[in-house]
Formats: C-alpha cells, sequence, structure tokens
C-alpha cells in the first residue's frame, strides 16, 4: 500500500482526484468549460447530493450568485465553488463530502475578510433562515470585492 493510501481517507484520495482533473482540464483548451457548462456541472453536482446537504447548498448556491453575479461558478475538489479571476473565493462542503457531522461554506485566503487580528474563513452550517443567508451575503459580497 502507497504511503498516500495509508494516510488519506477513500473521500480524501477521491476529492484530491476531482481536483486533478479539474486541474487538467483548465489547463488544456479541450477541457474548458463555458461558464454555462461549469454552472450545470456545479448543478448537477448540487442535485447529487443527498437531501440534507442539497437543500443547503442550493440556497447558498442562489445566495453567492445573487450576492456577487461577477464570480465563476465551478467545482474544487469536486465541490461547489465561487471564483475571482481563477481563484476561490468561497465554497460548499457537503457533509457527505468526509463524513462529516454538517456541511460547510466557507472561504478561501483571497476573499476579501480580513478584519482585526482574527476574522471567521468557515461557518458549520445545519439549516438556513433568512437572517443566516443575510451575514453570509453580506460577508460573499465583501469577500468577492
Amino acid at each position: 500500500m502507497a504511503d498516500d493510501e495509508k494516510n488519506f481517507t477513500a473521500a480524501e484520495r477521491d476529492a484530491m482526484k476531482a481536483r486533478a482533473k479539474e486541474a487538467r482540464a483548465a489547463r488544456t483548451s479541450a477541457g474548458k468549460k463555458t461558464p454555462e457548462e461549469a454552472a450545470q456541472e456545479v448543478l448537477d453536482k448540487i442535485a447529487e447530493m443527498p437531501d440534507s446537504d442539497r437543500v443547503i447548498a442550493e440556497k447558498l448556491h442562489e445566495m453567492v450568485v445573487k450576492a456577487a453575479p461577477h464570480l465563476e461558478v465551478s467545482t474544487y475538489y469536486g465541490m461547489p465553488a465561487y471564483k475571482k479571476n481563477g481563484k476561490v473565493i468561497c465554497f460548499f462542503k457537503p457533509a457527505v463530502k468526509f463524513k462529516d457531522r454538517y456541511p460547510t461554506f466557507g472561504f478561501e485566503t483571497m476573499a476579501q475578510l480580513d478584519e482585526g487580528n482574527v476574522w471567521a474563513t468557515g461557518f458549520s452550517v445545519r439549516k438556513l433562515d433568512e437572517a443566516d443567508l443575510a451575514f453570509l451575503s453580506a460577508l460573499v459580497t465583501r469577500a468577492a470585492s
């Protein structure tokens, strides 16, 4: 058994394979997707999720594209992601992906969230109400600026 097979779970290896496939596709003109194709791929990934993740992912997807319509919609390690200039700003990690207790909505280092000495870059999500969506929408708007 190779060292990486000992150190990574099957879900982690699958995510790395998905990311490698995304990176290969981005490097070749044949693999490049139109924005519409990339967005449809994300919607297809969301549709494949179990209801507990899918309902949250649908709400977050709708919120992100409304709050920051200039972001590129794509996958990131096989998960829904939203990019600016090819760099991930925010993403949704379904609980089922790594057998977590809850899904996560997170921000990458390119997100313009720096404020003070400490700030959050990830949020556990069990369900979303209007106040939650407004809070995250404000963060997405700031992160994508």
